[in-house]
C-alpha cells in the first residue's frame, strides 16, 4: 500500500470525509457542516484526498461533486475488515 494513502487516512477529518462519501456522492459546498469544519479546511482535505487518488470529483454547473474513487472505496473495504 502507498504510503500517501495512509497519510491521507491519518486525519480525523479525512476520515469523516470518506465515511460521509462511502454513503454517496457530495457537493463540496455540503461538507463542511457534514463533517463539522471550515469550507478551506475541507477544500485542503479534498485536496489530499484527491491527490492519493482516494476520492474524485465531477464539475455540475458550478458545484463540485465528490465521491470516492474506486481506489477509495477499495482502501475503505479493506481497512473496514481490520
Amino acid at each position: 500500500m502507498r504510503t500517501d494513502i495512509l497519510k491521507a487516512m491519518a486525519d480525523e477529518t479525512r476520515l469523516g470525509i470518506l465515511a460521509r462519501l462511502r454513503k454517496g456522492e457530495v457537493c463540496a459546498c455540503k461538507l463542511p457542516k457534514l463533517v463539522g469544519t471550515t469550507q478551506p479546511a475541507v477544500s485542503q482535505h479534498l485536496k489530499v484526498l484527491s491527490d492519493s487518488g482516494l476520492v474524485q470529483r465531477r464539475k455540475e454547473g458550478t458545484k463540485r461533486i465528490y465521491s470516492l474513487s474506486p481506489r477509495g472505496a477499495k482502501v475503505l473495504t479493506a481497512v473496514s475488515r481490520w
